[in-house]
């Protein structure tokens, strides 16, 4: 296997690209030995012996499997978290998921006359000063204020 190096370097300045990317037919290595001048590489180029090889870009296969995992809601955990609870949900998000989850409740407990329209309102200003941390928080005060009973809770 003749040393191509020289062959190399010039073919990659005369296709004005880098020396990993130059490829030569293994079959023709022998002919292009003799292939010394420029002229010779030039030819060799129009010939097919010696080609650029395309560029070589970063695959994206590994990116779409682990976006794929994430999805079915993997890889989420605490080692896997960089920004604060803040910065991933918002405060206003928080609140608007925790607030409309708590407002239906109530509309609901109201709609199944399980509560009478004074309780209904009083516990709905109560829920709007961000009294309860949760719709279970909410029943559960429902519940200690005797108005929801335990068995046909919702």
């Amino acid at each position: 296997m003749p040393d191509l190096s020289n062959q190399r370097r010039m073919a990659a300045q005369l296709m004005k690209c880098g020396e990993g990317r130059v490829w030569i037919d293994p079959s023709r290595q022998e002919d292009l030995a003799d292939a010394v001048t420029r002229k010779d590489i030039r030819g060799a180029i129009k010939a097919g012996v010696i080609q650029r090889l395309p560029i070589a870009g970063t695959s994206r296969g590994r990116a779409r499997r682990l976006a794929e995992e994430r999805r079915k809601g993997r890889h989420q955990g605490p080692g896997s978290r960089k920004g604060s609870p803040t910065s991933r949900v918002s405060k206003k998000s928080r609140w608007m998921r925790r607030i409309r989850a708590q407002r239906s409740l109530l509309a609901e407990l109201r709609a199944q006359k399980k509560i009478p329209p004074a309780v209904y309102r009083s516990f709905y200003q109560k829920a709007k000063g961000g009294m309860f941390r949760s719709r279970a928080h909410l029943l559960l005060n429902l519940r200690l204020a005797g108005h929801v009973p335990e068995e046909k809770a919702a």
